[in-house]
């Protein structure tokens, strides 16, 4: 084995390296919290934990929701996504049955950046689906990490999950990186005409667990569907 190869490998069987702040109160709309943040010490990357501060209820395994940050769907609401609604449907279920939101700073767009993301969003007017846009700026469909993700459910003691998520791949990801999932729980929300596309590419593409097997719940306030790249 060569020095390099070597090396590698020590990396890889390491846990990754982050640091944790203090715990404090979080009174939100959506009930009483507690928050933590964590610091990914590779990346410099700050990430907050949202928990109930009551144990889950009937002794279950906690939900966790792994939210990648997403500015225009989380702060401004945008319709071209269903990130914001996840968000707060994921919050709504923590409060009361317990567990865990970890948002994920520094994954916008599936970690292709804002920047990037609103130049997919162009691509995505001009006709291309989410996976198209990517790929013709050469970026990963995916290109999220859930490496420090793991590594602080770990030091929070969440060895053994719910994950509220409806994509298989992060479940995949998760494993690997050593968390136990325990059930995959649904966060579908109702779709709405400007990003109805999206979803069944998501559903097509990258095999989303979403049903779509009805009309968009939600009126449209415009003539066309548009796309956005998360969860």
């Amino acid at each position: 084995m060569t020095t390099s190869k070597a090396r590698e490998e020590l990396r890889d069987s390491r846990p990754h390296p982050v640091s944790a702040g203090p715990i404090v109160q979080l009174p939100t709309a959506f009930g009483d919290f507690v928050a933590q943040a964590w610091t990914d010490l590779e990346t410099g990357a700050e990430h907050l934990a949202v928990s109930s501060p009551l144990p889950p209820v009937d002794g279950t395994a906690p939900l966790v929701r792994l939210h990648s940050e997403c500015l225009t769907g989380d702060v401004f609401g945008s319709y071209r996504c269903d990130c914001g609604e996840q968000l707060a449907y994921a919050l709504e279920m923590i409060n009361e049955f317990g567990g865990t939101l970890l948002y994920l700073r520094g994954q916008e767009g599936r970690g292709i950046g804002l920047a990037n993301k609103i130049k997919a969003y162009a691509l995505q007017e001009a006709g291309f689906d989410t996976v198209e846009a990517n790929e013709q700026l050469g970026l990963p469909v995916d290109a999220r990490c859930y490496n420090a993700a793991a590594q602080i459910l770990a030091e929070m003691g969440l060895h053994a999950i719910r994950l509220l998520s409806n994509n298989p791949d992060k479940q995949d990801r998760l494993a690997r990186a050593g968390v136990s999932i325990v059930e995959m729980v649904p966060t579908e929300v109702p779709s709405r005409q400007q990003n109805i596309r999206y979803l069944q590419t998501k559903k097509d593409r990258m095999d989303h667990r979403l049903v779509l097997d009805m009309q968009p719940a939600v009126p449209a306030a415009g003539p066309r569907g548009f796309e956005h790249e998360q969860d």
